[in-house]
């Protein structure tokens, strides 16, 4: 019974995690959304060590159901807002790549004068 109460624990622990990550992304705070997922990834697998260690009594798993639809719930969107997130620096890398080729093409061609018959 006790090690059901560890279970509880572990998912609540999980949940408040996973609360916290979702929180940062809504806020735009990737840096700190990274430290956290380390975090996360570890408390995933104690999670499962300790469940499979472990028979859980049906009436903790009737407990332990709502956290876990709460904490797949944060990951799907946490998911979407990292998808988000990627689209942005995907369009921001695109375009850095095309104001260097700018600049690199113009600046060749700074303090020339350039005739038609030269283009």
């Amino acid at each position: 019974m006790e090690a059901n109460f560890g279970l509880l624990h572990h998912y609540q622990q999980l949940l408040v995690t996973s609360r916290t990550m979702l929180s940062l992304a809504r806020e735009g705070r990737w840096d700190e959304l990274i430290e956290h997922e380390l975090g996360y990834v570890t408390s995933v697998e104690k999670l499962t060590q300790f469940q499979d260690s472990s028979e859980t009594a049906p009436q903790m798993q009737a407990q332990l159901r709502p956290l876990l639809k709460q904490i797949l719930d944060n990951e799907i969107l946490l998911k979407e807002l990292l998808s988000q997130r990627m689209d942005e620096l995907r369009t921001l890398v695109g375009q850095t790549s095309r104001q260097h080729n700018l600049h690199s093409t113009y600046g060749r061609l700074s303090g020339n004068i350039l005739f038609p018959n030269e283009i």
